[in-house]
């Protein structure tokens, strides 16, 4: 019963690549990646190729869960040799494409395990969260990353923004499932314009994250409906300018001294190094911090993209390490005299 509902499910995923969008992406990732492009591209055309990591959560912890994942030919996300990796974030991988189910949202019941893209912990390592610190999630929603912050440390204070209202209902209701009460008091929900924060709370954090609404290639390539799709394509150009003013805003709320992440799930350099370069061509407030470590550190479980990232990091799917496309860039805010 299961093989066939697995095969059923496989041949769904089939029926749904937009051929529109793969001709999009193949024209341009085949410019951007070289001969890299083909395998990405045959990892995203493949869902049942995916694997989906398994990110513990401590405020309900089970060790059993742990014994269980061990047994199942999981591993740990490595730790070691970065500067901070904190020993409360736990998240087994494995090198085949297994899913544990996902657990039911229950009132008053916290969850033990978030399943998430692996290289979505990237950018949360890549901030450096510490205890105390005053912390903003920009663009949070569905709530993946904001769950992973707080398994880093505990922040002073803690503000996750969404400001598409439906979003926003999903990602209170994932803070509900994985955070205890006496975390969510100090954990601030707002449903703002990303774009206007930094004039509304200027200087006020220490840590920033802007996981930006972007082309999001995996989901992209599964619309069955081609005239949105080319819509879409069409569209796609106008997120690099939504991008830098995300960007913008968050260097305004940012105090000086302090950092920010900016991170997409996207393979495109017009919104990931692009992006960045505008930003740092037009700042003078703001440097780029070196990450390269990052992609040596976990190179066992990463593939990154070879060549033509200036400042960030671009995690790219391939055969056995089929997490991203994500990317990663670090600035850090210049201190006032």
């Amino acid at each position: 019963m299961l093989l066939r509902l697995n095969k059923n499910s496989e041949r769904k995923f089939a029926k749904q690549i937009c051929k529109v969008v793969l001709d999009h992406f193949e024209n341009q990732y085949s410019k951007e990646l070289g001969d890299a492009w083909n395998t990405v591209r045959d990892i995203l055309t493949s869902p049942s190729c995916w694997q989906y990591a398994v990110l513990l959560n401590r405020f309900n912890h089970s060790s059993e869960l742990e014994k269980d994942l061990l047994l199942k030919g999981y591993h740990t996300l490595f730790q070691g040799s970065l500067p901070y990796y904190p020993k409360t974030l736990k998240c087994y991988l494995s090198r085949t494409p297994n899913r544990l189910p996902s657990e039911r949202h229950q009132v008053g019941n916290l969850k033990r395990y978030y399943l998430l893209n692996a290289a979505s912990l990237l950018p949360v390592l890549a901030l450096e969260l510490r205890d105390g610190e005053k912390v903003l999630d920009m663009c949070a929603a569905p709530g993946g990353k904001s769950i992973a912050l707080l398994q880093c440390a505990y922040p002073g204070f803690f503000h996750c923004n969404e400001y598409n209202s439906l979003r926003l209902r999903w990602l209170r209701q994932t803070l509900e499932s994985f955070i205890p009460q006496t975390l969510i008091n100090v954990i601030k929900v707002s449903e703002l314009d990303g774009r206007e924060m930094g004039d509304a709370q200027p200087e006020i954090f220490d840590k920033v994250l802007v996981d930006a609404p972007c082309s999001n290639d995996r989901s992209w390539l599964f619309s069955s409906d081609s005239q949105k799709a080319a819509c879409r394509i069409n569209q796609r150009r106008n997120l690099p300018i939504l991008q830098v003013e995300l960007l913008r805003s968050a260097i305004k709320a940012l105090r000086p001294g302090g950092l920010l992440v900016y991170s997409t799930c996207t393979l495109s350099k017009a919104e990931n190094e692009n992006v960045v370069n505008e930003i740092l061509n037009t700042c003078n407030n703001v440097m780029p911090v070196d990450i390269s470590e990052m992609a040596k550190t976990f190179s066992q479980d990463f593939s990154f993209a070879p060549n033509g990232q200036e400042y960030g990091l671009l995690v790219i799917p391939d055969k056995g390490k089929a997490w991203g496309p994500m990317y990663v860039a670090k600035l850090k805010k210049s201190s006032t005299a």
